[in-house]
Parts: C-alpha cells; structure tokens; sequence
C-alpha cells in the first residue's frame, strides 16, 4: 500500500459526511506505518466506540475510504474473517457495516462483513501457515494468502 498524508486519508472517504470525515481521529502514527506491510489501513476510532475505519487501495491506484459501524451483538460461536480467512486467528471477529455511497447510502443500503475486530488481516495473512503436507510450499502459501486477502477487500470496496 503506498503511504497517504492525513489529508489524502480523509479525502478518500466514499460513503461519510464532511460532518463524519472531520469528526474522524486519523490512527494513532500515521507516519511512522510500515505501509509495505499493509494491505489496506484499517483501525477503530478511540473517541466512538462502535465506529472503524478502512482506507482499501485498488487496482486503478486510487484509495477508497470506508466507514464502519461495528455491531453491538457479538456471535455466539467464534467466527471466521470474511477478509483473511485465518482459521488460527489470535484476535477477535466482528461484524462490520457500511452504509453505501451515493443515492443507495442516503436511503439506508448497507453491506457489512466479519472482519477482525482490529483490522489486523495484512498480519494475519503474513504468517507462515502451518506445512499442510511433506513438501508443502509455506512461503508460496503465505503468498497466495496476502492475494486473496487484497482481493477481498477490494472486492468489499467496490461493492460500496
């Protein structure tokens, strides 16, 4: 993911209000990120709870800014990330929505997803998964993974 200013971040927003985009709180070293290692930026706003937020690059090279609303009811069982579909997941799942851009958003659309509870799916896709077989090609794997993981999130982006 290429580095982006605080500006260029709020900027990127597609289904927010000025009023939500000048209320964000940017995450906690914007400038000190590993941009290399992320695959989209996602975190929680500290000052509203239940609100996150997630800025996916695509393929044009433009970035797409996502607000969330984090569900109050949490899943009964443990769930899986929709995004890096980690079965050893360390962290916590919850479900995500967001409303849609344009005319779909102002009348109510939404999309949501299960996703991790602190956005941490580029590091979770970046660890080796455990060798399936004698052989296994792990580094091949965690590849294919950090892929399908970009996929997804764009994917979710443009349903937007």
């Amino acid at each position: 993911m290429l580095p982006l200013s605080e500006k260029a971040l709020r900027a990127s927003f597609v289904n927010a209000s000025r009023k939500e985009v000048s209320d964000l709180t940017p995450p906690p070293g914007l400038d000190l990120l590993d941009w290399a290692d992320l695959d989209f930026l996602g975190w929680r706003d500290p000052k509203m709870g239940r609100r996150a937020y997630a800025v996916v690059p695509t393929v044009d090279g433009e970035s797409v800014g996502i607000l969330f609303r984090r569900a109050d009811a949490m899943p009964r069982s443990r769930p899986q990330c929709s995004w890096c579909q980690d079965v050893r997941l360390p962290n916590d799942v919850v479900f995500y929505s967001a409303k849609r851009s344009g005319q779909a958003g102002r009348n109510g659309d939404t999309i949501g997803s299960l996703v991790c509870e602190d956005f941490q799916c580029s590091r979770n896709a970046r660890t080796a998964p455990p060798p399936a077989y004698e052989g296994f090609d792990v580094e091949a794997a965690r590849l294919r993974r950090i892929g399908d993981l970009r996929l997804r999130v764009e994917a979710f982006a443009s349903g937007l």
